[in-house]
C-alpha cells in the first residue's frame, strides 16, 4: 500500500445500526439460515449491476463475463466466505451501505420491528438490511471487496465484531467483486457442513439466476438450478418452485396471495412472472418506493425502477418481465418514450384486472383479502388510468349504511336498489362510524336506500372521475339539492312545497345573521331526526375534501357551505315560533350559530372558533336555568 491511500481507521456505527446489530445477535436465534439467503441474493444483486453497467463498458467484465456465487467452508479456521464477482465496493460504497443508514433504510426497519420475531424476520429482507444478518451466525466479519472499473491492484478491506464499530482500510486485492467471511460462533459450526449448505441453498436460493457453487474437499458443486425461472414451461414448475422464487423476488418467508405465469407473443414478445403479495409491502406508502417488477431482456437484469412497465395503481406485484425484442442497451430514458415498452404494459395490465375479476367471482375470500390490503392503491386507477376504468370500476368495493361489516361491490348495490332509484348513492367522510351516524342519511335510512360510505382519502378522487357505473350516475347525498325523483310521491313534494312557503321568513333571516359563514340557508328534505345538517353547492368541493386538500398543503378555493335546516325538529319550530313574534330576536342568531357547529361537529368537521361555540352553549343553558324546566327544549 502507497502512503497516498488512507490508512486504516475505525469509525463508529449509527445508532440505529447498533440496534439492528443487537437485534440480528439476541432476538432472531431460531431464523438464523437466512444469513446465507440473504448474502447470497446481494450477491446476486452485485452481479446483475456488474452485467447492466457493462452493457455499456465491457472492460467492466474484465473478461469474467459469467456470473457465479461461491461458498467456501474451512472447518479448520471456522470459517464461511461468500464470494461473488459483481460490481464491488469503492471504500466510500463500503462505508455508506455497510456503517450508517443511508443506503441499507435501518432507521425505518427499527422503527417498524414490531418484537414478533417471524414478522421482524420479514422485514429484513425487505428493508434491504440482510448483510447485518451475518452477525446471526459470526462473531467476527470481513468483506473484502474492489470495484468494476476503479484501480485493478487496491481494494477495501472492512471488519467488524457487531458491538458498534468497525475498521476500514484500503488494501491490495486484483479480484473483482466481493467475499464476505464469517469467523461462526461455535454454536453455528454447522453452517460448515456441505450437507447443510446444501439444504440452505436449495430451501432458499434454488432460483438464483447465477451458479451457487460449494468449494469443497472433492472439487466444486453447483448448488442451484441456476436457470430463469420464468422461462421454463408452466407444467414443469411445482407450487413449491413458485413459492420459493416469490421469496427471492419479495425478499421475504410469506407465501404469495396467487401469481400469473404467461407469454405474450405477437407484435411484441415478453413473458411475466407476477406476483400479488398476501401482505402489503412496508414501502408502500412511500412515494419514492421502488416498483417490484424487475424487467430483463434476454434473461439479462436490466433494471427494478422501470416504472413506465407498470402504473402505480399496481405497484403491489412483485415479479420480472423478461421482454426479448428490447435492445440490451436500453436506458431508463428509452424505457419512458419506447412504444414496445407501451404495449407491454398494456398487456399486462390487462392480464392482471382479468386475474383479480376472476378471482372476485370465483375466490370471493381470497380477493377479500387481496382487497383487504390493496384495495385504497387499487382505487388510484380510476383517476390514473381512463382506459380500464370500467374493468377496475367492476372490482371496487365499499362498505355501506346497510351493510357497514361488508365489502359490497357497484353491481351488488344495484343488484339491491330499489325500482324507483336512479341513481347510486355516496357520502364520504374520515371514518366509517361518523358516516354510519351521519344526518345526511337519515332520509335514505327512512325510505330504505343504501348509500356507500366511503373513507379512504383516494374515494374522493374516484367519484370526482367515475361519474357512472353501468349507465347508472353516481350522486353524492351531501352535494346540492337532494333529489329523490321516483323516490319521493306527489304528496310529499307538495307539502315540501307548503313548508318551504311557512318557514320562507325564519330561513331568511338565519341567513342575515350567519352572514359569509354560509353561502345559503334553506330547508332539508334529507334530515328526519338532526336539526340540521351542512352540504356543499353542486360544483363545490365539500368538506371532506376541503380537509384533504389543507392536509397536504394544497391550495383550496374559498367556499361556504350551505346550511339546511329540518322544519320538522322541535328546534326549529321553535324558532320559527320566536321569529313569528319577533324577527329581531337575539336567541334566533345564537341559536342559528349552534346549529351550523352542531351540523359541522355531526360530519367531523372542525369548528372554526370553539371558543365562540362554549359561550353560546353556556348563555343557552343559563337561559334554561333561569327559566324553569317548562321552557327546556327537547
Amino acid at each position: 500500500m502507497t502512503a497516498e491511500h488512507p490508512q486504516q481507521e475505525t469509525r463508529t456505527f449509527e445508532t440505529e445500526v447498533q440496534q439492528l446489530l443487537h437485534l440480528m445477535v439476541h432476538a432472531l436465534y431460531s431464523h438464523r439460515e437466512i444469513f446465507l439467503r440473504e448474502l447470497i441474493s446481494n450477491a446476486s444483486d452485485a452481479i446483475d449491476k456488474l452485467r447492466f453497467e457493462g452493457l455499456k463498458n465491457e472492460e467492466l467484465f474484465e473478461g469474467q463475463k459469467e456470473g457465479r456465487i461461491r461458498l467456501v467452508p474451512d472447518s479448520e479456521a471456522g470459517t464461511l466466505t461468500i464470494i461473488d464477482n459483481g460490481i464491488g465496493m469503492d471504500r466510500d460504497e463500503v462505508v455508506e451501505n455497510l456503517g450508517t443508514i443511508a443506503h441499507s433504510g435501518s432507521r425505518a426497519f427499527v422503527d417498524r420491528l414490531t418484537g414478533d420475531e417471524d414478522q421482524d424476520v420479514e422485514l429484513i429482507g425487505q428493508f434491504g438490511v440482510g448483510f447485518y444478518s451475518a452477525f446471526m451466525v459470526a462473531d467476527r466479519v470481513e468483506v473484502t471487496t474492489r470495484r468494476a472499473g476503479v484501480d485493478t491492484s487496491l481494494g477495501v478491506r472492512w471488519e467488524s465484531d457487531g458491538t458498534g464499530s468497525y475498521t476500514v482500510e484500503t488494501i491490495e486485492r486484483a479480484e473483482l467483486g466481493t467475499a464476505i467471511t464469517l469467523h461462526l460462533k461455535d454454536d453455528a459450526r454447522e453452517f460448515l457442513e456441505e450437507a447443510e449448505l446444501r439444504r440452505v441453498v436449495k430451501t432458499y436460493s434454488d432460483h438464483i439466476p447465477y451458479p451457487v457453487v460449494l468449494e469443497g474437499g472433492e472439487g466444486e458443486e453447483t448448488l442451484n438450478e441456476a436457470s430463469a425461472l420464468w422461462a421454463r414451461p408452466r407444467n414443469e414448475i411445482s407450487e413449491e418452485e413458485y413459492r420459493n422464487f416469490y421469496a427471492h423476488v419479495a425478499h421475504g418467508d410469506t407465501d404469495p396471495l396467487t401469481w400469473l405465469h404467461f407469454h405474450a407473443e405477437g407484435t411484441t414478445e415478453y413473458t411475466a412472472l407476477l406476483y400479488l403479495p398476501s401482505q402489503p409491502p412496508l414501502d408502500l406508502w412511500q412515494p419514492e418506493a421502488r416498483h417490484g417488477v424487475r424487467l430483463y431482456v434476454r434473461r439479462v437484469f436490466i433494471t427494478d425502477q422501470a416504472r413506465d412497465l407498470l402504473p402505480t395503481y399496481l405497484r403491489f406485484l412483485r415479479g420480472v418481465v423478461d421482454a426479448p425484442d428490447l435492445p440490451l442497451n436500453v436506458s431508463r430514458e428509452m424505457l419512458q418514450s419506447d412504444q414496445q415498452v407501451a404495449r407491454i404494459r398494456k398487456g399486462v395490465v390487462k392480464r392482471v384486472l382479468k386475474r383479480l375479476a376472476d378471482m372476485a367471482e370465483n375466490e370471493p375470500d381470497r380477493y377479500r383479502k387481496f382487497w383487504d390490503n390493496f384495495g385504497a392503491v387499487l382505487k388510484e386507477g380510476i383517476p390514473e388510468d381512463s382506459a380500464n376504468q370500467d374493468e377496475l370500476a367492476g372490482l371496487l368495493r365499499f362498505h355501506t349504511s346497510k351493510r357497514p361489516d361488508e365489502w359490497v361491490s357497484l353491481a351488488d348495490y344495484k343488484a339491491a336498489m330499489r325500482d324507483e332509484q336512479k341513481a347510486i348513492y355516496y357520502l364520504t367522510g374520515d371514518d366509517l362510524e361518523t358516516l354510519k351516524n351521519s344526518p345526511q342519511l337519515e332520509v335514505f335510512k327512512k325510505k330504505g336506500v343504501e348509500v356507500l360510505l366511503l373513507t379512504d382519502p383516494v374515494d374522493e378522487w374516484v367519484v370526482m372521475h367515475l361519474s357512472e357505473y353501468d349507465g347508472t350516475p353516481l350522486t353524492s347525498v351531501a352535494h346540492g339539492d337532494l333529489d329523490l325523483g321516483e323516490l319521493e310521491s306527489e304528496e310529499e313534494k307538495q307539502v315540501e312545497e307548503a313548508t318551504e312557503a311557512d318557514y320562507g321568513s325564519l330561513v331568511g333571516t338565519l341567513k342575515d345573521r350567519l352572514g359569509e359563514a354560509v353561502s345559503d340557508v334553506r330547508l332539508s328534505h334529507r334530515l328526519t331526526d338532526s336539526p340540521s345538517c351542512i352540504v356543499a353547492g353542486e360544483n363545490a368541493l365539500g368538506e371532506h375534501m376541503e380537509r384533504l386538500l389543507k392536509a397536504a398543503n394544497q391550495p383550496v378555493p374559498e367556499s361556504q357551505p350551505i346550511l339546511e335546516v329540518n322544519p320538522d325538529h322541535p328546534l326549529v319550530q321553535t324558532m320559527k315560533e320566536i321569529h313569528g313574534t319577533d324577527p329581531a330576536d337575539k336567541r334566533l342568531g345564537e341559536w342559528g350559530w349552534l346549529l351550523l357547529d352542531q351540523a359541522r361537529l355531526a360530519q367531523g368537521a372542525p369548528l372554526p372558533d370553539p371558543a365562540a361555540t362554549a359561550r353560546r352553549l353556556s348563555e343557552v343553558m343559563n337561559d334554561l336555568a333561569g327559566s324553569g324546566p317548562s321552557r327546556i327544549i327537547t
